[in-house]
């Protein structure tokens, strides 16, 4: 696509960010961003057309970026009453148009987010220029991909669901916690424990263990206690939380190959960010057995930038994959 200002576009289980993007030497800028929240309005096509409007320069074209796999331009999201199709946003005047999972979005910006807007969880400082990247991470949902790449330049995005493997448990506490959730789940995730409400599940687990009572319904307030008062019940959730995200990215890692790093993205990360730095992450990543010394090798990141999926559907916005 060739033209000036494109429609770029991030929709999670909660919010749905918009940008206008244009081509500016040859990298993509984010201009006029908006965020929309998805219970204020009842489709999301209303939700589009309202970021239109409000464009003093209508968008042609563009990329969205969706939480969940699409299938033949459609998409039913994961974690959304939503449903999107590529055929509805073309009456808009959006022509072409293309749908991608959201995760895959990030596989193709993580490269080109600048390293100022990304905060090391360890590891080297760069990871082998050629070899894949996994981009991974926890929100509303738990998302997964990796930007396949070779010594020519060439780059392959992977879009994934691969937030809904198996959990595997890492200790004696996390088989407690497999158990306690299979008599809820007829199959527990990974995404049932490492995303939002996977940090409730986890909390109430732990009570459970330990044979109390928890009255927390609301994941924030776990974070929040666990911020302040990391040696409180709910910081032991959080840190458990990171433990089991470190073996996750991993596994994710192992199976990906990534050893051009790893990128934490999602909503929670950043907001924890200290806490995560503290935990047993980077040490359960890398407790891999014989694999040890591979993994010390691996970077992990957070992505600290808001809009790194918008920059991605930037990418294959502009360049000749659409």
């Amino acid at each position: 696509m060739s033209h000036a200002a494109l429609l770029v576009g991030d929709v999670g289980g909660t919010n749905a960010r918009f940008a206008i993007a244009r081509l500016v030497h040859g990298r993509p800028v984010l201009e006029h961003h908006e965020s929309f929240k998805g219970a204020d309005y009842p489709t999301f096509l209303k939700a589009v057309a309202a970021f239109i409007d409000g464009c003093a320069v209508k968008p042609a074209g563009g990329v969205i970026a969706v939480a969940g796999p699409v299938t033949d331009g459609e998409i039913d999201l994961t974690n959304s009453p939503w449903r999107v199709s590529e055929a509805e946003l073309q009456t808009l005047g959006l022509n072409p148009i293309r749908l991608m999972n959201d995760f895959e979005a990030l596989a193709w910006g993580a490269p080109v987010v600048p390293g100022d807007m990304l905060a090391s969880l360890g590891g080297p400082a760069e990871g082998e220029p050629h070899s894949a990247i996994a981009v991974l991470g926890p929100g509303t949902g738990f998302g997964v991909s990796a930007l396949v790449r070779d010594i020519h330049g060439n780059e392959v995005a992977m879009p994934s669901e691969g937030g809904h493997a198996c959990f595997a448990p890492g200790d004696a506490v996390e088989d407690e916690v497999l158990r306690i959730l299979r008599r809820r789940y007829d199959r527990v995730s990974i995404e049932r424990l490492i995303c939002g409400p996977g940090l409730l599940n986890l909390h109430r687990a732990l009570a459970e263990i330990d044979g109390r009572e928890s009255h927390i319904d609301d994941p924030a307030l776990i974070t929040a206690e666990a911020l302040e008062n990391p040696n409180s019940h709910c910081g032991a959730t959080l840190a458990r939380f990171c433990a089991i995200l470190g073996c996750v990215a991993g596994d994710i890692a192992l199976t990906t190959g990534a050893r051009g790093g790893v990128y934490i993205a999602g909503g929670i990360a950043p907001r924890i960010l200290p806490f995560l730095r503290a935990s047993p992450f980077r040490e359960r990543f890398e407790r891999k057995g014989r694999y040890q010394d591979y993994m010390a090798a691996i970077p992990t990141n957070v992505i600290l930038h808001k809009h790194a999926a918008l920059l991605g559907a930037a990418r294959v916005a502009f360049s000749a994959a659409i």
